[in-house]
């Protein structure tokens, strides 16, 4: 680090103490009624988890070294696997995607591959399934403890040194097991002194979430999720403690039995196994690229009730490993912990930090007693110096102002559960995320209701505060004007994703290959403009037509597979640009063009984060893309 960004990095670091100590001596509202009073001290508890938090992840990241990748010169050491993959209520069609990439998976003996269909619901159809794939079938009748239950069965049933672990959704990439492996035997000299208990691949998604989808923002935001996967988990590994993630992951069988199988006692208990298996004396490791690609929620009460049974599972899971007097833990790793158990006390910060200058602009509610320059003195050189760190550390896939939107999106549905949890009122129903991509929910308008509100009252706010000021009225008051502003954006920006795209779409996939149509000669292959199990879209060379009625006989062919498809005509363009409906020749066909779709991340779907669309231009964009489907929407006599 050099010079000067050691100098601002101290000093934000002690402009933020001197803050937040002249917060708690000064400027608390003690001599106002008990309703501020209260409310002035959870705000400052807030600030100080905010800040701590911030800090948190500058130390990580400027702590965190490489993990070499590790390197395998023989293929001897590559033991037997055992693929566990869970299934509770999900659909044939669904399995059969993870099942058939499970069976194309790169080994140096594929006999060592031992793939298990672990089925709760005993279904037939399932076992038919399992049957179809030359796979094992591990049935289970009246489970009570859910995917934990699930797993700690389908272990007895197994014997392989290594477990991998997969969710229904999660597709596996050919290079799963020859990628993840080898960090179970390789030698790092001293960047690694513990035995690994389980390497974690990133949480990856081939369909758009919630914000990429309603927020036209599928191009320019990566998937919400990606930065806790794609980079705090990694640097999570560097303190031997990336967390379980519940997919994608393989585990060293003797870990998971000395830690005592997959616990029952939680909602989360994937994170609760990965730290239980950390406080045995195994380290865990996270890669940086996913290797494997699932469904995300597509309507948001899915996502709702996901993350409640997350944050309900991270508080029970903190209290079941007595985390803070955890001895198998080191300080590091507790720490690590902590601060993802904090994480879920950000939502209830982030409706403080709304509502804060709401009330005092509303109603002359006072949860901060101080003065606008004194305020200048204290807050502004620690806000700005925190703000410079940020940036210097900012991240491909997020930054600050998209952190805020995504509390504020999920806070008025978290805030409560958290706080029933915390103090013993519990939820201990499991409940599977629904695993289907399907148009948007009709009730997402009803969760729309508690960001709407906070954007009513945010406007009002504004006009109140701001109406019948001028000169120096207006600077003394810009403090709580900037406040309500940035709260007015983010507030806009969550409501807009409740109102987004009325459907959503079948994903569409970029695949890196080319068509051979047979009974055409054309000269050349056509590239693939994007491909789906059921469709394609190519480009024809200009002269060149294909018939409606006629069905033809299709090739398409990438570096590691052809599939033989038949096709015919569904939609063609001026542009020569046309889509043709595809009909496999046969299963075998239809398996390999499954693999040619899902073995690799959706290049579609962005990665990172593009940096030149500001939040103002996806705010604009996003309401001019609404009052254009307004305008659809009207009578033509009506549209001025």
């Amino acid at each position: 680090m050099g010079r000067m960004k050691k100098i601002y990095y101290t000093g934000a670091l002690v402009c933020s103490v001197v803050y937040l100590v002249w917060r708690l001596l000064f400027t608390l509202p003690l001599n106002q009624s008990f309703f501020e009073i209260i409310y002035g001290i959870l705000l400052w508890v807030s600030e100080v988890l905010s800040i701590a938090t911030a800090f948190i992840l500058i130390w990580n990241k400027k702590t965190y070294q490489v993990t070499p990748t590790p390197v395998v010169t023989s293929a001897d050491v590559f033991p037997d696997v055992d693929i566990l993959i869970a299934t509770h209520n999900e659909t044939v069609d669904l399995l059969y995607q993870t099942i058939n990439a499970c069976t194309f998976l790169k080994y140096p003996n594929k006999n060592k591959i031992h793939i298990y269909l672990c089925d709760d619901q005993n279904r037939s159809e399932m076992k038919v399934l399992a049957q179809k794939f030359n796979i094992n079938y591990i049935g289970l009748s009246h489970n009570q403890y859910a995917k934990s239950g699930n797993f700690n069965h389908a272990l007895k049933y197994s014997h392989s040194s290594l477990v991998g672990t997969f969710d229904a959704d999660m597709i596996p990439y050919t290079d799963f097991l020859t990628t993840v492996v080898p960090y179970f035997f390789a030698s790092y000299g001293k960047r690694v002194h513990k035995k690994i208990g389980f390497v974690q691949t990133p949480q990856s998604f081939y369909n758009e979430d919630v914000f990429q989808h309603n927020l036209y923002a599928n191009r320019v935001i990566p998937n919400e999720q990606d930065f806790f996967s794609k980079e705090v988990n990694v640097l999570n590994a560097n303190h031997s403690s990336a967390i379980y993630t519940g997919s994608n992951t393989v585990f060293l069988r003797e870990a998971i039995v000395e830690a005592g199988g997959f616990p029952t006692n939680t909602l989360t208990e994937d994170f609760q196994l990965g730290a239980q298996i950390n406080s045995c004396g195994y380290s865990s490791i996270s890669t940086t690229e996913p290797m494997g690609s699932g469904v995300t929620p597509t309507d948001t009460g899915s996502v709702f009730k996901q993350r409640t049974r997350w944050a309900r599972g991270m508080i029970q899971s903190t209290k079941n490993l007595h985390l803070l007097t955890n001895k198998g833990l080191t300080w590091a790793q507790k720490l690590i912990y902590f601060n993802g158990y904090l994480y879920w006390w950000s939502f209830l910060g982030r409706m403080l930090f709304v509502f804060a200058p709401i009330l005092f602009a509303l109603f002359d509610f006072r949860v901060v007693n101080t003065n606008f320059w004194l305020l200048l003195i204290f807050w502004v050189p620690g806000y700005l110096l925190l703000l410079l760190v940020k940036q210097d550390i900012s991240s491909s896939l997020t930054n600050q102002r998209w952190g805020e939107i995504q509390e504020l999106f999920f806070a008025p549905y978290l805030v409560l559960p958290v706080i029933l949890e915390t103090i013993g009122i519990k939820n201990s129903q499991f409940k599977v995320t629904k695993k289907n991509i399907s148009g948007n929910n009709k009730k997402d308008f009803l969760y729309m209701i508690p960001q709407a509100i906070m954007l009513g009252l945010t406007v009002v706010s504004l006009i109140k505060f701001n109406y019948g000021k001028f000169g120096s009225e207006i600077m003394y008051g810009s403090v709580i004007t900037f406040w309500l502003l940035n709260n007015l954006i983010n507030t806009l920006l969550a409501v807009l994703v409740f109102i987004g795209e009325p459907k959503n779409r079948e994903p569409k996939f970029d695949v890196e290959g080319h068509v051979h149509i047979s009974d055409i000669q054309l000269g050349t292959n056509l590239s693939i403009s994007y491909l789906t199990a059921s469709e394609i879209a190519i480009n024809l060379p200009q002269g060149t037509t294909l018939l409606w009625s006629k069905k033809y006989a299709m090739s398409i062919e990438t570096a590691e597979y052809t599939a033989h498809v038949q096709a015919y005509l569904k939609n063609f363009d001026e542009h020569n640009s046309c889509t043709l409906q595809i009909e496999s020749n046969d299963e075998l066909n239809y398996q390999i063009l499954l693999q040619i779709i899902h073995d690799g991340f959706n290049q579609r779907l962005p990665q990172k984060r593009d940096k030149w669309v500001t939040t103002f231009d996806l705010l604009f964009e996003n309401i001019n893309k609404r009052i254009e489907r307004l305008n659809k929407a009207l009578p033509k006599g009506n549209k001025g």
